[in-house]
């Protein structure tokens, strides 16, 4: 018995030095980002100084795997500028990501990318063993068989166990358990996504419960105070601010609900096309009363758009004006032909505070849709469009609401006289979001009047291009019937919707592959791969981006125009077909004849980009040609291997050279350019002028 007694107390005491052995958490530096470490979820100690512009991060919330993981950490508020310990979940990729400015970091907007990853407070989950040591996707290049062609692929120099799933069947009211059974495999860092290992799954009830305790949702929108007094407008039945007395603007209809990274990750961890990320934070009155469809409507086929009219509930209309609004909208609904295969239209009713009326799949046809704009009653309050339009960005537009993700996303804003809070911010953000904004404005501001308005010039500041399209004034409300047809014009204009465009969808890419003698064989199969890697990143069809290829010795071969393949797998199949010409290297010639037979076959809505590979110094001059396409409007982005010639490599890449010009000592390392490509052809995108 005294032996038993003792064992049990040498087993109780190292039960205990077991629990107080503190987990040793590695340190990771400003520039690593989440797709280089393949851990699944790890915890990791970020140094002082991340917060630089030059560590990049996409998304809110939810970060693109390229994003750097402690930049994003500042930006959703785990930690600051002083480093500290954070916990890291990858999770699904996502069909977009909205840049935001947050904590002192300018996150960036990105429609899409394979792989996320959240932050939260560095502190360890229930049953997830975490490493001590972080795993990094050090690559090489082996040769893998693809029909007769040996491609080299990069591949994990690591073996590495990927958790697959056996779901057990169970009714259908409970969350299926699965367990986790380890299968070792060799496999691409790039594309893999791994789970954590964790102790089986329980219930979904009691996760979100469990998650529902967890810290506050990870970011807050505060209201920008409102400073006024109140002095009469003109022709308007309301008392509009001016200036001398604080107005306290209701805060907690504007902040998302609380919510938890385990709460996001398990959603995301359940991901399906179809569910919405963003979904929360926001009641509508059709997610508590929603009509079945009556009668369904293929539309106008011309029109295929998502629509949103943000209307103006605010006291300054008064009732007869408003009702002249509701007329409008119906004339609108009518002239556009509502319809499942056409255009789609919800309205969101804004004052102090916006509401959803109907989404996008409330009603499928003309008839019902005006039925239900009758039937609208006013909210009144203040013009806060500027809160509208966060709304309308974070919510309305959710696969949740009818979102078809095929058809361009479109806001019409309604305003009477003018906003009573900022808009720059929130349409920004809305804009890089893909989102086409429409401004009507009624009865604006006299010379009188102008003092009175917070934001001067907000219509310019607001929509997606400042060239008289997407706004129209009307002089007064009586008037208003005489634009439906103008502004339904406009907005199915799908050919002039440019904020529907984004650095994926608009671009005529044309590659110019240098196939001489130096690269060899194995080499050029490598230079394939790479084309086909960043070809793969783009939405390709023949009104999205377009890919062409011309391959280059002493003289050049055009390999396939931009016309020729519409879909994305005929592109990598043209791609895998290319065969290996062997000769000289005239960068130079090759630059003009794809100018001529590539980049001068361009449609006129598409952003030129050549993406240039070189092995080595040219026979002929390059300077010349490649001033040429640049004055010519195509964005020139030049790749070196090996033996290229640095100052040809600038010569040939636009303005700024480093953000357009890559070198790689070896034809191996290629794939690592491949996510630098894309990002920096997205942040161009983004910063593109908006006149």
């Amino acid at each position: 018995l005294g032996v038993l007694l003792m064992c049990t107390y040498a087993a109780k005491e190292t039960t205990k030095k077991m629990k107080k052995a503190k987990l040793y958490v590695p340190q990771i530096d400003c520039d690593v980002k989440a797709g280089k470490i393949i851990n699944p979820e790890f915890i990791a100690k970020c140094p002082p100084g991340c917060q630089d512009v030059k560590y990049r991060v996409y998304g809110t919330d939810i970060y693109a795997s390229f994003s750097s993981v402690c930049n994003a950490a500042i930006h959703s508020g785990i930690i600051d500028n002083t480093g500290g310990k954070i916990l890291v979940q990858k999770v699904a990729g996502h069909s977009g990501y909205r840049g935001s400015f947050s904590n002192g970091v300018r996150s960036l907007s990105l429609p899409r990318w394979r792989e996320s990853f959240l932050v939260s407070e560095g502190k360890p989950r229930k049953g997830v063993t975490y490493p001590s040591s972080l795993e990094y996707s050090s690559s090489k290049s082996t040769a893998v068989k693809s029909g007769n062609d040996h491609v080299n692929v990069p591949t994990g120099d690591t073996v590495r166990k990927e958790y697959q799933t056996s779901p057990v069947p169970t009714p259908a009211t409970q969350m299926a358990t699965t367990t986790p059974t380890p299968t070792t495999t060799t496999t691409d860092p790039s594309t893999t996504t791994l789970k954590p290992t964790t102790t089986p799954a329980t219930t979904r009830t009691t996760t979100v419960a469990a998650a529902a305790k967890t810290r506050p949702g990870l970011h807050r929108f505060r209201d920008i105070a409102f400073r006024g007094s109140f002095t009469s407008a003109s022709n308007r039945n309301i008392l509009r601010p001016s200036t001398g007395m604080q107005r306290q603007e209701p805060v907690a209809a504007f902040r998302r609900a609380a919510s938890s990274p385990a709460h996001l990750a398990m959603e995301t961890d359940l991901w399906k096309p179809g569910f919405g990320l963003f979904d929360t934070g926001f009641s509508s009155k059709e997610e508590l009363n929603l009509k079945p469809l009556e009668s369904i409507s293929q539309g106008n086929l011309n029109c295929k758009v998502d629509l949103s009219f943000l209307m103006d509930g605010s006291w300054s209309i008064g009732k007869r004006r408003f009702q002249l609004q509701k007329q409008f909208l119906s004339n609108v609904a009518q002239a556009l032909g509502i319809g499942s295969a056409g255009p789609l239209m919800g309205i969101v009713q804004y004052g102090d505070d916006p509401s959803t009326e109907f989404n996008l799949k409330t009603y499928a046809n003309s008839k019902d849709l005006r039925n239900a704009i009758e039937k609208i009653s006013q909210k009144g309050g203040l013009s806060n469009v500027g809160k509208a339009l966060s709304f309308v960005n974070k919510n309305f537009f959710s696969d949740a609401n009818g979102n078809r993700g095929g058809a361009p996303n479109v806001v019409v804003v309604m305003v009477d006289g003018w906003p009573t809070d900022h808009v720059e911010e929130a349409s920004r953000l809305a804009r890089e979001s893909g989102i086409n904004i429409f401004f009507v404005t009624i009865e604006a501001a006299a010379e009188s009047e102008k003092q009175k308005v917070i934001e001067p010039n907000f219509v310019d500041k607001a929509v997606c291009r400042t060239n008289g399209f997407y706004s129209i004034n009307v002089p007064s409300w009586f008037g208003l019937h005489k634009v439906v047809q103008p502004l339904v014009k406009r907005v199915c204009d799908t050919d002039r919707l440019v904020c529907s465009k984004t650095c994926l969808n608009s671009a005529d890419i044309g590659f110019v592959i240098d196939g001489s003698s130096s690269v060899g064989t194995s080499n050029f199969r490598t230079v394939l791969q790479f084309v086909a890697n960043v070809s793969k990143e783009f939405e390709i069809s023949e009104t999205d981006t377009r890919i062409g290829a011309v391959q280059y010795t002493y003289e050049q071969r055009l390999e396939f125009s931009f016309d020729k393949y519409n879909t994305k797998q005929d592109v990598l199949s043209a791609i895998k077909r290319i065969s290996y010409w062997s000769g000289g290297t005239s960068t130079g010639a090759a630059i003009s004849y794809a100018s001529e037979q590539l980049f001068s076959k361009s449609k006129p809505n598409k952003r030129k980009i050549m993406i240039l590979i070189t092995d080595g110094r040219s026979y002929d001059d390059v300077r010349v040609p490649a001033m040429a396409a640049h004055r010519n409007g195509v964005i020139a982005y030049s790749i070196g291997v090996a033996w290229a010639a640095q100052d040809e490599l600038e010569a040939i890449a636009t303005d700024p050279d480093k953000e357009h010009s890559f070198f790689v000592d070896e034809f191996d390392n290629l794939y690592r350019f491949v996510n630098q490509l894309i990002q920096n052809i997205c942040t161009e995108f983004n910063s593109q002028p908006r006149n």
